[in-house]
């Protein structure tokens, strides 16, 4: 059995787990996620925890086990806190505005950059430098993250650029006479 399916998924008040034929539901009160069970993986209830199990010996099964297990663990976290990912603009001009679901972006192109946010993410910037993206799906505010930190890379020699708060840039050092 996988190391990581062996540990159980503690279900939180508040928080509804359903199982249908292929299908997991986790409702809870920031959202519904819904996730597709791999025939060879089984989910058992007890009490308030859940527990992933290989339905044969196989290798697939026993790895997708493990794989099942933290995308429940990060479904249940998610609709019971959220998940959050702060990004940092680093440059002279460089500036983020959020507007309801719309991110404006100025980062020395010469056109503003409008990102519009997908359903169920939502956008903050407590300064014009920092940008909070919040969401109950783990790897949708991941993919969103990624998607404006790719309008403008962190730069090599100055660091200039959209980047992760916690993101370190090793800045290499300019070309000497």
């Amino acid at each position: 059995m996988s190391r990581v399916a062996k540990n159980p998924v503690i279900v939180p008040g508040g928080v509804e787990f359903t199982q249908a034929t292929g299908e997991i539901t986790v409702k809870g009160p920031m959202g519904t996620l819904k996730q597709a069970l791999p025939a060879d993986v089984s989910i058992t209830r007890d009490g308030d925890s859940l527990l992933c199990q290989a339905q044969n010996d196989s290798t697939a099964a026993n790895a997708m086990s493990g794989t099942v297990r933290s995308l429940l663990a990060n479904m249940v976290q998610g609709v019971s806190k959220g998940f959050e990912r702060k990004l940092t603009l680093v440059g002279v001009g460089y500036r983020a505005q959020a507007t309801g679901d719309l991110l404006n972006l100025t980062l020395g192109y010469s056109h503003p950059v409008a990102y519009k946010m997908p359903e169920g993410i939502s956008v903050a910037t407590p300064t014009q430098t920092e940008i909070v993206l919040k969401g109950a799906d783990k790897q949708r505010v991941g993919q969103v993250a990624a998607e404006i930190r790719a309008f403008r890379e962190p730069e090599p020699y100055k660091g200039k650029g959209v980047r992760y708060s916690d993101e370190v840039v090793i800045l290499k050092e300019t070309k000497k006479k």
